[in-house]
């Protein structure tokens, strides 16, 4: 898939068009990013003071905090930081991340698993943040201030999901050149792990519990369990409803069209499947451009049926 035969500004006004869970991932935060900078403004305007002189009114209410007692009077903050940021490098550099690893993760898996893998990465990566900020003790002078925002643990988790599912999937980095997205994801989590003492302690464990959620996914569905069923029962696709495109009506053609019996179903989804496995196998062992046009074709239509 050549995302730069076109017109690099062309190429973004035509994927916001798209109504996909990425590009509303990407517009949601961009919305809360311009309204808390708004509301900020305004407080600043009134002579509002801050939050021990630290975070801003509205930081605060939506914020993770470690504390737990703060916590409990405000448990949406676990859901609600992982679409917050305040400053333009932070919401800059993250959705940079999100959309660049959200199209190479759409090429292989759906919306849907793309959704979950950014809830479940941030919830993971601000549980990591809560749990460590309460057991260890270099962190106990700031545990009763400190708060967690930003999306950088959900756009870890899915950047690590795809480099775990296709390791050796090729990209060209400026200064480096064509480097396989495992070596950029292993980078990262290099770079987090390392920085953990040096400044931003709570933000950079979060991202290890995002990048963690990533991988352990990916290992999970791998074996053939895709919790991404379960996590349809909370109907969270229904805080998206606006921003999706309607069914189309093909997967219901093919429910009706469904006349074979269940070992015929059966064999037929056995055979679809090692056809996918061994397109991957030639992606992990030749990357994804040796694939021909039919096998790309394929792997595209089998990953919208995910």
């Amino acid at each position: 898939m050549n995302y730069y035969s076109q017109n690099p500004l062309d190429e973004v006004k035509s994927f916001f068009k798209r109504k996909t869970i990425l590009s509303r991932l990407i517009i949601i935060n961009i919305i809360v990013f311009v309204a808390v900078n708004i509301i900020n403004l305004l407080l600043w305007l009134f002579n509002v003071q801050v939050v021990n002189n630290l975070v801003s009114p509205v930081i605060s209410w939506f914020a993770v905090p470690s504390d737990i007692t703060a916590l409990l009077s405000r448990p949406w903050t676990l859901f609600t930081y992982m679409f917050l940021q305040e400053n333009f490098f932070h919401i800059f550099f993250n959705m940079f991340v999100l959309y660049f690893g959200g199209r190479i993760f759409l090429e292989y898996l759906s919306q849907k698993k793309l959704l979950s893998t950014y809830i479940w990465g941030g919830l993971i990566g601000g549980l990591f943040y809560i749990i460590a900020f309460n057991v260890f003790p270099v962190f106990d002078e700031y545990k009763a201030f400190s708060v967690a925002l930003g999306a950088s643990a959900s756009v870890l988790a899915i950047l690590i999901a795809i480099a775990t599912y296709v390791p050796d999937y090729s990209i060209t980095l400026i200064l480096l050149g064509r480097t396989k997205l495992k070596y950029l994801a292993i980078a990262l989590v290099l770079i987090d792990i390392l920085s953990i003492p040096k400044g931003n302690p709570g933000g950079h464990i979060a991202h290890i519990g995002g990048a963690l959620w990533g991988y352990t996914y990916i290992l999970i569905l791998k074996k053939g369990f895709d919790i991404n069923k379960y996590f349809n029962n909370f109907n969270l696709n229904k805080i998206f409803k606006s921003f999706m495109k309607p069914k189309s009506s093909t997967s219901t053609h093919y429910t009706k069209q469904r006349s074979v019996s269940d070992e015929e179903f059966n064999y037929q989804k056995k055979k679809s499947q090692k056809k996918i496995d061994s397109i991957l196998d030639k992606i992990s062992k030749s990357g994804y451009e040796s694939l021909s046009k039919e096998e790309k074709e394929l792997l595209f239509k089998m990953s919208n049926k995910k």
